[in-house]
């Protein structure tokens, strides 16, 4: 479901980013393929340099269909960025990729928080992550990071994923599945 990122799939993801409704949500914009082939070569290298992580979503014959992006690393949090392209919206592919993404931050990384920004406008993102029982609402939780991301008006809503809320949810999860393969056999 994901891989690291490379230039061979630019291609296919740049016709998928380009769509009027993916577009104005990403947050590095390419008018063009050679522009989105820069964008990615400079993604893979600050991935090097530790200043965030980056991952393609593959569907199941693992064709690329967006990407998902941990950015601004600092003080082991950062913002977390997923897009995927129309032609895939609505058909299951993102919890997963982002529960997938979140192992491999939380368990293998050191990050301890995960923040996302969401377009108060944005109702597709904002249903997105209120599907998701580990995230909690932060605009009060976290006051400094809030105002960092609304300068001048609230544009946007902040989001948090803690380490300790996704472990809960896994547990709790594991737990309800055991009880559940219990009650079949």
């Amino acid at each position: 479901m994901l891989k690291t990122r490379d230039l061979h799939e630019v291609p296919a993801l740049f016709d998928l980013v380009s769509h009027p409704e993916v577009f104005p949500y990403v947050r590095h914009k390419a008018a063009t393929c050679d522009e989105y082939y820069f964008i990615t070569r400079q993604t893979m290298e600050a991935e090097e340099n530790g200043e965030l992580i980056s991952r393609t979503i593959l569907d199941e014959y693992g064709q690329p269909i967006g990407t998902i992006n941990l950015f601004d690393i600092q003080d082991n949090y950062g913002f977390l960025a997923t897009w995927i392209g129309k032609p895939y919206f609505g058909m299951g592919y993102n919890k997963p990729a982002k529960e997938q993404f979140f192992n491999e931050v939380f368990f293998e990384r050191s990050i301890e928080a995960i923040f996302m920004k969401v377009r108060k406008t944005n109702t597709r993102s904002l249903k997105a992550v209120l599907k998701l029982p580990y995230a909690a609402l932060a605009n009060t939780i976290y006051p400094q990071v809030y105002e960092q991301i609304n300068p001048q008006e609230a544009i946007y809503d902040l989001f948090v994923i803690t380490k300790d809320h996704f472990i809960s949810y896994q547990q709790f999860a594991n737990a309800e599945q055991l009880a559940t393969d219990e009650e079949v056999s």
